[in-house]
C-alpha cells in the first residue's frame, strides 16, 4: 500500500479554499427512518449541492491548487464528476472536455453541456473513458482531473465530514456511498481525525463491488463492468491511494441489491420529499434492508440527486414492485358482460387502486368462452394484497385451477 498522503490539515485547507464554490448542505432528520431503525437518522443532503452532488468539492479543490493554471482540463466521469469539473473550469475561464461512458442518463449529459464543457462518449464503461481522457490530456496539454485518485480530490470530498461534525457533533455512524472510494476515503479520514469513536461504513452497489473485492484481495482489483441503477458508483474499483485510506480509516464496506436501491429511492421521495439518484440512495438502502444496525445518531450521505426524470419514473415503479406495493392478479372469467366490473368493484372495495387492465379475449390455454383478465393494482404491501384476495373471495370468486382466482362461472369450465 502507498504512503498516506492526505491529512486532516489538507481537508481543513480545502474547506477554506472551496468555500465560495461548494455550499454547506443541510443535515435533515428523517423521522421515518428513525422510527424504523430505532435510532436517530439524519440525511446529509449532497443531492442539494451545486451541480447536484458532492463531486464539485474535490474538483474545485484540485483546480484551485494548480499554479499556474493549465490551458484546459479533461476528465472521465459517469456524470457527477463531469459536472463538478465543468463548473470548476468555468469559474477559472478554462475549456473542459469530459469523456463519458455511452448510455448514461441524458440529464447528466445535458447538465455537463450547460456548464460549458465538451463531451466525448465512449463504449465500455468508466475504465475506457479514463484511458481516453488521459490520451486527450497528452494530446492537448490539458490537466487530467481524476474522479477520485488524487490527494486534492480526496481532501475536497472530505469536507463533507467537517460539516457533518459541526451539524451533529455526537454522530455515531456515517454511511457513505462508494465506487472508486474518493468520498469514502475523505470522509473517513476527516471523521476519524476529529471523532475516532465514530463508525464509517461504505455502501456499494452489489452489481459492482470493487472496493469489497479489493479489501478481500488486499490490493486494488477491478470488478467486471455491470449495469446498475447506481450509475454514479459504477466504478471498477478503488485506486491504491483510496484503498489504503479505506483500509486504515473505514470500519466496514457492505453492498446492497438493485431492488433495495430502488426501494430506497421511492422511500426518500415519499417520506422525505428528497430526490436522489441510485448512488445517492445507497446509505438509506442499507438501513432499510437492515444491512447495518443504526446505533446512536446515524448519518446517511445522499451523495447525489442527478437522475433523469424518465429514469426516475421507472425506478419508482421498480421500487414499488420491490416493496410489494405493485402487484398483478390474474382471473379466468366467463366471456359475458359484468365479469370485469365484478373484479374491479372487488378491488375498489378492498382499497386497491387498479392502474392497468389486460383483457385477453382469446387465450389459447383456456377453454372457449373463458377470458383472462389481469389486473395491475397498487396495494399497501403484502397485507393489502391479501386483503384484496380475501375481498374477491368474499364477493363470490373462488380459487381456480387454471389461474389463482376464477369467477364461479369460469370455474365450472373444465381445463
Amino acid at each position: 500500500m502507498p504512503a498516506i498522503t492526505v491529512t486532516i490539515r489538507d481537508v481543513d485547507d480545502a474547506r477554506a479554499r472551496i468555500a465560495d464554490v461548494a455550499h454547506t448542505t443541510p443535515l435533515w432528520p428523517s423521522v421515518a427512518l428513525s422510527e424504523q431503525t430505532g435510532s436517530e437518522v439524519l440525511l446529509k443532503c449532497e443531492n442539494l449541492q451545486r451541480t447536484g452532488s458532492f463531486k464539485v468539492r474535490g474538483a474545485a479543490n484540485m483546480l484551485a491548487l494548480q499554479s499556474p493554471l493549465p490551458s484546459g482540463v479533461v476528465a472521465a466521469s459517469a456524470g457527477n464528476h463531469a459536472q463538478g469539473v465543468a463548473l470548476a473550469a468555468r469559474g477559472h475561464g478554462l475549456p473542459a472536455i469530459v469523456v463519458m461512458p455511452r448510455g448514461l442518463p441524458l440529464a447528466k449529459q445535458r447538465a455537463v453541456l450547460e456548464y460549458g464543457a465538451e463531451i466525448e462518449l465512449v463504449d465500455g464503461g468508466l475504465w475506457p473513458a479514463q484511458e481516453r481522457a488521459r490520451v486527450i490530456a497528452v494530446e492537448r496539454g490539458y490537466l487530467y482531473m481524476p474522479p477520485f485518485d488524487d490527494p486534492a480530490v480526496i481532501a475536497g470530498q472530505g469536507t463533507v465530514a467537517l460539516e457533518v461534525l459541526e451539524q451533529c457533533p455526537q454522530v455515531d455512524t456515517v454511511l457513505v456511498p462508494a465506487g472508486g472510494g474518493g468520498l469514502l476515503a475523505g470522509v473517513a479520514l476527516a471523521l476519524k481525525a476529529r471523532r475516532p469513536a465514530a463508525r464509517v461504513i461504505g455502501v456499494q452497489a452489489r452489481a459492482m463491488p470493487g472496493i469489497i473485492a479489493s479489501r478481500a484481495e488486499g490490493r486494488p482489483v477491478r470488478a467486471p463492468v455491470a449495469h446498475t441503477i447506481a450509475d454514479g458508483v459504477a466504478v471498477a474499483g478503488p485506486s491504491a491511494l483510496t484503498l489504503a485510506l479505506i483500509e486504515r480509516f473505514v470500519d466496514d464496506v457492505i453492498a446492497v441489491s438493485e431492488e433495495e436501491i430502488a426501494r430506497a429511492i421511492v422511500f426518500l421521495v415519499e417520506r422525505s420529499r428528497l430526490v436522489t439518484e441510485g448512488a445517492g440512495a445507497l446509505g438509506v438502502a442499507a438501513l432499510l434492508a437492515r444491512r447495518v444496525e443504526a446505533r446512536g445518531p446515524t448519518v446517511a450521505v445522499l451523495s447525489g440527486g442527478n437522475i433523469d426524470v424518465t429514469q426516475l419514473g421507472r425506478l419508482m415503479e421498480r421500487g414499488l414492485l420491490a416493496a410489494g406495493r405493485l402487484r398483478e392478479l390474474t382471473i379466468a372469467a366467463a366471456d359475458m358482460p359484468g365479469e370485469l366490473a365484478m373484479a374491479t368493484a372487488a378491488a375498489a372495495a378492498a382499497g386497491a387502486n387498479v392502474i392497468g387492465v389486460e383483457h385477453d379475449l382469446v387465450p389459447a390455454d383456456l377453454p372457449i368462452g373463458v377470458v383472462r383478465i389481469t389486473l395491475r393494482v397498487e396495494v399497501a404491501g403484502a397485507e393489502g394484497f391479501a386483503a384484496l384476495v380475501d375481498r374477491m373471495l368474499a364477493d363470490g370468486f373462488v380459487r381456480g385451477t387454471v389461474t389463482e382466482l376464477a369467477t364461479r362461472t369460469a370455474a365450472t369450465y373444465p381445463e
